[in-house]
C-alpha cells in the first residue's frame, strides 16, 4: 500500500514537488519556530564577567598551541562527569568566548571549571613539562611559554573586534588594554588600582609564572586557565537540577 502511494507520486511531477515543498516547509518550521523564543529559553547573567586582556591573550595562546584538540570545555549532564569535573556547562558561560571552545575531543581531562583548582606553580611546571606534576603524561611541553615575552600590540585590536560581536568592553578597557595585560601580571605596577576599577574586585592580580621582572605568554595562559569556570557563578548557584543514578542523565525538578 505505501509502495504503491509512492509510485504514484513519483509519477505525479506537480504532487511530488508539492510533497517535497510541505517536508520542507515541516523541517524549516521545526528549525525556526524555536528562534521567536529564544529570548526566553537563553539564560542570562548580568553579574558575567568579561575576560581581562591578559586572560584574552591567554585564550588566544591557547587556541593558537591547539590546546583544544585534546581538552573540551564542557561538562554534560551526565552524573559521572559531573561528580569527576563539576556542575555541568551552561551557555550562558560561553556567551563572551568567540570562538567557542566546547568540543568532544578528551585526550586529557575537561578544563571547563579548572580555574583555581591547581595552584600557578603547578600550571606553570605543568606547561613547562608535563612529567614533573603527572609522571604518566602524555601531553607535550610547552616550555617556550616561559621564554617568550607576551605580546600586547594586538590586545586593543582583539578588545575591539570582540567588542563588535557583543562582548561588553567599554572604550576605556579598550584603549588602556596593553597596560592592563602588563598590570595584571604585575602587583607592584601603578596601574593596577585602574586595571580593578575597569574589571571588577575579583580580578586576580599577582606573578602567575613566578618571575617578577617579565610578563610573558605563560602568565597569560595560566591567568586564561584560573578563570576558566569562574565568570560567572550561575552554575554553582542552581540547584534546581536532580540527576537519575540509574539512567545517568539529568532531569529536572518538575519536569
Amino acid at each position: 500500500m505505501i509502495f504503491t502511494i509512492h509510485n504514484k507520486i513519483e509519477r505525479n511531477s506537480i504532487v511530488l514537488a508539492l510533497g517535497i515543498i510541505l517536508v520542507s516547509a515541516v523541517g524549516g518550521l521545526v528549525e525556526i519556530a524555536p528562534l521567536f523564543t529564544i529570548d526566553d529559553t537563553v539564560e542570562s547573567d548580568p553579574d558575567m564577567r568579561v575576560y581581562t586582556p591578559l586572560e584574552l591573550a591567554g585564550r588566544n595562546i591557547y587556541i593558537r598551541e591547539g590546546c583544544y584538540s585534546c581538552h573540551s570545555q564542557m561538562i554534560r549532564t551526565l552524573k559521572d562527569e559531573v561528580d569527576r569535573y563539576g556542575p555541568y556547562s551552561r551557555a550562558v558561560e560561553s556567551q563572551y568566548d568567540h570562538p567557542m571552545l566546547w568540543g568532544s575531543k578528551r585526550t586529557g581531562p575537561d578544563l571547563a571549571r579548572i580555574g583555581e583548582k591547581y595552584s600557578d606553580l603547578w600550571h606553570t611546571r605543568h606547561l613547562n613539562n608535563p612529567r614533573d606534576v603527572v609522571p604518566q603524561s602524555i601531553m607535550p611541553a610547552y616550555s617556550w611559554l616561559l621564554k617568550n615575552d607576551l605580546n600586547t600590540r594586538d590586545l586593543r585590536g582583539n578588545l575591539k573586534a570582540m567588542s563588535r560581536v557583543g562582548v561588553p568592553y567599554k572604550d576605556s578597557m579598550i584603549n588602556l588594554a596593553n597596560r592592563d595585560a602588563i598590570a595584571q601580571a604585575s602587583p607592584s605596577s601603578g596601574d593596577v588600582a585602574g586595571l580593578i576599577e575597569r574589571y571588577g574586585q575579583a580580578t586576580s592580580v599577582r606573578v602567575f609564572d613566578g618571575d617578577p621582572q617579565r610578563v610573558t605568554e605563560m602568565d597569560a595562559v595560566v591567568a586564561y586557565l584560573q578563570i576558566l569556570g569562574r565568570l560567572t557563578e550561575v552554575a554553582h548557584s542552581d540547584t534546581s537540577v536532580k540527576f537519575d543514578s540509574k539512567e545517568n542523565v539529568a532531569s529536572a525538578e518538575g519536569s
